[in-house]
């Protein structure tokens, strides 16, 4: 069994035959934009919907007579807060990197943002990435996603681009150049976030990086430390529950090789269609469990599912408190199911789903974004697996007609000593990770400099920072957030230097949009 390859970074819910892949890392106004389709919003956040004209491939110059040419361009999303809390020109602007998938659902899940606004008197913007949600090249998802040609523009160096160029032009459109910019962003959207304060010194003061795995490539950390993590927080609710994932693999594989064993499969986990391979099931069920893995809240979430306070405890529950006599498949079946169908609403499971329209990051993790996954023999609930390179761009090369350039990322952005490079060129970077969410492995854990901060929760989760303030947050989230915000206070008081002019912090009482 090889780990699935559509894991997602944030998220990504919908899966290819294990037979068919490796696993590839998760899935995670002026004269050229224009505002459409008035005022809208989320949780109460409300927001403008704006389209900014962006320039396509932001690294050649193909010449005057391409200029017309609307190929050439696109039109990329961005979402602008509403509410008259901006303190304006001169005003500080809060700017979400955005991850790869619809802009809306990470503003509804990015409260954080929202809520801290009014305490800096800041201006609010999200930013869709390129080839996710409504921002298509080529006027539509299938011509954007046709072929290697057509999706060769599909990379974090453009999405960066992007948001450094619209920034630009928006600062300059509300005669607000003089405003000092914080970025966040959380996950692939975190790593953009961090990769662009580096990039782009001069177009931010700082950058909030929220469980952001910028060091999960080629041999920096183990490659096994994704699912390590994830083992680790099942066997840490039950000893039990983390051997009934561990002897599934083979009751699985058992199961589907018999006579009639697919369809078998089929009827027990519930599934819209009869399985062609048990593979298909195998990454279905570990993707289960690694998102459980990184939204392992303490409190009830809508993230990527309906789900309860610490789900994984539940999850473990439905598996021990099986009657005796219930096979160890129809335990697993009753595990998941919290994942899959908390709210018991759904009839049958589409292996195929992907309701956030995420399915670009298959080709991202077919080029740059090549982060080795494997499984260890004795602390995963896995099968052993080792990353075979060879065999990952194989099948990319089937897939996509490309070839993947595992070492350009770190050649790019940088990842290898990370701490010297950081402390020597780095600042104003905070680097979030919760211990429980399986990508902290791949994250910056300890300070590096008295401007590049780590802050770490043991009992976080996948950037719980980020998430929404709730009158049920434990202690140890409020003071969290509480030390992220004076960091960037301190930013933006360093930039506005001795008169503090535009700088006037408040008291927050509650969510409230900027």
């Amino acid at each position: 069994m090889r780990p699935p390859r559509r894991l997602l970074l944030l998220l990504l819910v919908g899966l290819l035959p294990v037979a068919a892949w490796a696993l590839a890392p998760p899935r995670f106004t002026g004269p050229q934009s224009r505002a459409r389709a008035g005022a809208n919003g989320v949780r109460g956040y409300e927001y403008e919907t704006r389209y900014f004209r962006q320039r396509l491939d932001h690294f050649s110059f193909p010449g005057v007579e391409d200029e017309d040419d609307a190929a050439a361009f696109f039109q990329q999303r961005y979402l602008v807060g509403r509410g008259g809390g901006w303190a304006g020109p001169g005003g500080s602007i809060f700017f979400y990197c955005g991850n790869e998938g619809d802009i809306a659902w990470f503003a509804a899940n990015s409260g954080l943002v929202w809520e801290a606004a009014p305490r800096f008197a800041a201006l609010v913007v999200f930013a869709e990435h390129r080839y996710y949600g409504e921002s298509m090249p080529f006027g539509s998802k299938a011509k954007a996603y046709n072929n290697s040609k057509s999706l060769a523009y599909l990379t974090a160096e453009q999405a960066i681009a992007d948001f450094a160029v619209l920034l630009t032009d928006l600062k300059r459109n509300l005669s607000a150049e003089g405003s000092p910019v914080v970025l966040f962003g959380g996950s692939y959207g975190g790593m953009l976030a961090a990769w662009m304060r580096l990039k782009y010194p001069h177009i931010a003061v700082g950058a909030l990086v929220s469980s952001a795995p910028i060091l999960q490539f080629e041999d920096i950390v183990p490659s096994t430390i994704f699912y390590d993590l994830v083992s680790d927080d099942f066997r840490r609710e039950s000893l039990s529950c983390f051997q009934t994932i561990k002897d599934s693999w083979k009751a699985l594989d058992d199961q589907g090789n018999g006579q009639d064993g697919l369809l078998k499969l089929s009827k027990t986990f519930h599934l819209c269609q009869t399985l062609k391979t048990s593979g298909d099931l195998s990454d279905w069920l570990s993707s289960a469990y690694s998102y459980l893995a990184m939204v392992d809240y303490p409190l009830p979430s809508e993230f990527l599912m309906p789900l309860p306070a610490n789900p994984i405890k539940e999850v473990c529950r439905n598996f021990d408190s099986q009657p005796e006599g219930t096979s160890i498949l129809e335990r697993i079946y009753a595990g998941v199911n919290v994942y899959y169908n908390y709210t018991g609403t759904v009839g049958c499971f589409d292996l195929n789903d992907d309701p956030h329209g995420m399915g670009g990051w298959d080709w991202q993790a077919c080029t740059e974004m090549v982060m080795p996954m494997s499984y260890s023999e004795d602390r995963s609930m896995y099968p052993p697996y080792k990353f075979d390179y060879a065999s990952y761009a194989e099948d990319c090369i089937k897939t996509y007609g490309v070839r993947p350039r595992p070492r350009w990322i770190t050649t790019e952005f940088g990842g290898h000593n990370i701490t010297r490079v950081l402390e020597k060129f780095g600042s104003n970077i905070i680097f979030f990770n919760g211990l429980l969410d399986p990508w902290s492995g791949g994250g910056v854990l300890k300070n590096i400099s008295e401007s590049v901060i780590a802050i770490v929760a043991p009992l976080g989760a996948h950037h719980i920072d980020l998430r929404p303030a709730t009158s049920e947050d434990p202690d140890w989230l409020v003071s969290l957030r509480e030390s992220e915000l004076k960091i960037i206070s301190g930013w933006l008081s360093d930039y506005y230097g001795a008169s503090g002019a535009l700088f006037q912090p408040v008291a927050v009482k509650g969510p409230s949009a900027s």
